[in-house]
């Protein structure tokens, strides 16, 4: 897939990705076996890779350096928005209409999203250097670049912790002393919520106090929640999913945005580079975390997500930009600054007069 982004002109792999994440979607109503189910899904997560790597692209090349971290922050929280309404719609759906009818409902959905990609997104400009920029020499940059391949690595960490944590929660909640049904196990993802409120934020935290200290941050958020998972009260537990949620959710809007802007080149590769790592994560944390909650119990699972978390910390510290990426200064730009402009003998700098607006 990171292969692939690279040749696509954004707008119009968008919404065909989209379009044709309808048709898997789709087919799943009629499913015949788990297997025909299995292999449906992973042409579901091949068609979602792939508009989720080029809109991230999309958002790289049209958006400044500092722009950037807040769209990509925006972008984030309507994942975690659909996260959290994607699961309440379709359980409802499903309750009163059946399962089928819900990825009916979806795949209806799918195919609107695309029809808004088409109607709202502008054509981007075809560059044929892109395409030289997807051959073996753009891979070698990107892997020899040691700030993307950290946050490659935070991505990876990322969502293991995530899957790790919201998956296996669920057999801890339905378990003594807990003991909670089905319906109450589905209102545990409310702890979304507060995500939705503060993943917004990660732009400006970015803009404000630089990605390291925004990740730094936000895993902190999240690892203060590890300890209440262990507590026997459901509403330590609860507080703990929302620590959690909040701080991996904005570790990966600012990781995100670091990517889009530390990428020197071919930000759709480098996308898609970071997605194998971050969906890669979450395949590897789902295998060894089940095995640790299986063989040795929840505390040995709660410690590795936390290594995790320790790890991607580590990693944050080799993030830093290029210094062609690094925002302007007022001087550079503009031959003063806020200080001299506002001083009590400052001059105004001699050349033509400008009276067009934008």
């Amino acid at each position: 897939m990171a292969l692939l982004v690279g040749r696509i002109e954004r707008r119009r792999g968008i919404w065909i990705s989209l379009a044709l994440l309808a048709i898997p979607t789709a087919l799943l109503s009629v499913a015949p076996n788990l297997i025909a189910f299995s292999l449906l899904r992973v042409a579901q997560g091949i068609f979602m890779a792939a508009a989720f790597a080029l809109m991230l692209a999309y958002l790289g090349e049209h958006l400044s350096a500092q722009s950037s971290a807040t769209a990509f922050a925006a972008y984030v929280t309507g994942n975690v928005a659909s996260n959290l309404f994607g699961r309440l719609f379709a359980s409802a759906i499903a309750d009163h209409l059946g399962l089928a009818a819900s990825f009916t409902v979806f795949a209806l959905l799918n195919l609107s999203g695309a029809l808004l990609v088409y109607c709202t997104v502008p054509l981007t400009m075809r560059v044929l250097a892109q395409r030289r920029e997807a051959s073996r020499t753009a891979w070698t940059d990107h892997l020899r670049n040691r700030p993307l391949l950290a946050g490659f690595g935070i991505g990876f960490c990322i969502l293991f912790a995530f899957i790790g944590t919201f998956t296996y929660i669920n057999f801890v909640l339905a378990a003594v002393p807990f003991q909670l049904g089905m319906m109450s196990l589905g209102f545990v993802y409310l702890v979304f919520l507060p995500s939705i409120v503060t993943t917004p934020l990660g732009g400006r935290a970015v803009a404000r106090f630089g990605t390291r200290t925004t990740l730094w941050s936000a895993l902190a958020i999240a690892g203060v929640g590890l300890p209440l998972l262990l507590m026997p009260t459901l509403t330590a537990v609860v507080i703990g999913l929302a620590l959690i949620g909040v701080g991996t959710f904005l570790a990966q809007a600012a990781a995100t945005g670091f990517i889009g802007s530390a990428a020197p080149s071919n930000r759709a590769l480098a996308s898609g580079l970071y997605l194998a790592s971050y969906f890669l994560g979450g395949l590897v944390g789902s295998a060894v975390l089940g095995q640790l909650y299986v063989q040795v119990g929840w505390p040995a699972c709660v410690a590795g997500i936390g290594l995790a978390l320790a790890i991607a910390a580590l990693l944050t510290a080799n993030l830093t930009l290029p210094a062609s990426s690094a925002p302007q200064s007022m001087r550079s730009r503009h031959g003063t600054d806020r200080n001299s402009a506002m001083s009590p003998g400052a001059r105004l700098r001699e050349g033509p007069v400008n009276i067009s607006f934008c």
